[in-house]
C-alpha cells in the first residue's frame, strides 16, 4: 500500500487481537511518531507503552479514575475493561512546556500529530487501531499515575493489534466541498 492509499483509506480497527507490535515494527511505529510537526524543536511527546501485565495496572488505574469521577457501576466497569481491548496500548502525553513562540495548544497539536502517525505506521505494516480519549485522560487520578505536570495532557490512548474483522481496503471517496472554501 502506497503512502497516499493509506492516508486516504483510513480506517480505525475496534476489535484488536494478538499479535501487537513489537520489535522493529514497534520501533518503526515510534520513530513515525517522532516525525510529527514540531516547532521550536521541543519533542513535547511522551509514550507510555501498556501490554502485558500493564494492562491489570492500566485497568486498575482507570477503574481509580472511574470511581473517583464517581462513576456508576457502568462506567466503572468500562474503564476497568478498557486495556483489554487491544494487546497493546500506547499511552500519548503532550509534554508542554513555556515557550515564548510555542503556545501550549501548538504542542498538544504536535503529539497529536504523533499518535496519527503512529497509527499509520501500525497498518503500514500489517496492524490497526483505534485512537481514544474520553474524560479520563483528564482524571487527576490517572494524570497522576502517569506521572503529568500541570502543563501535560494526555492525548490519547492508541489501541494496537491485529484487526479481528477484514475491513474493506478502500471506503468511498468522501466529498470535501463541505469542508473547503478559499480566500
Amino acid at each position: 500500500m502506497d503512502a497516499l492509499e493509506l492516508l486516504v483509506n483510513r480506517r480505525s480497527a475496534s476489535r484488536l487481537a494478538e499479535p501487537a507490535p513489537a520489535g522493529e515494527q514497534l520501533q518503526n511505529i515510534l520513530r513515525a511518531a517522532l516525525r510529527a510537526p514540531d516547532h521550536g524543536t521541543l519533542q513535547p511527546w511522551q509514550f507510555v507503552i501498556v501490554e502485558g501485565e500493564g494492562r491489570e495496572r492500566f485497568s486498575q488505574l482507570l477503574e481509580q479514575g472511574a470511581v473517583a469521577a464517581n462513576g456508576d457501576d457502568k462506567a466503572i466497569e468500562k474503564a476497568r475493561n478498557a486495556p483489554f481491548r487491544a494487546p497493546m496500548i500506547i499511552v500519548a502525553i503532550a509534554k508542554c512546556q513555556d515557550h515564548p513562540k510555542v503556545p501550549k495548544w501548538e504542542q498538544e497539536m504536535s503529539a497529536g500529530c504523533a499518535v496519527m502517525a503512529m497509527q499509520m505506521a501500525a497498518v503500514a505494516q500489517g496492524f490497526n487501531g483505534i485512537w481514544r480519549s474520553g474524560a479520563l485522560i483528564d482524571s487527576p487520578v490517572v494524570r497522576a499515575g502517569f506521572d503529568c505536570t500541570e502543563q501535560d495532557k494526555i492525548v490519547g490512548f492508541l489501541y494496537l493489534g491485529t484487526p479481528q474483522l477484514k475491513a474493506s481496503t478502500t471506503i468511498g471517496v468522501p466529498d470535501t466541498a463541505p469542508f473547503v472554501r478559499y480566500l
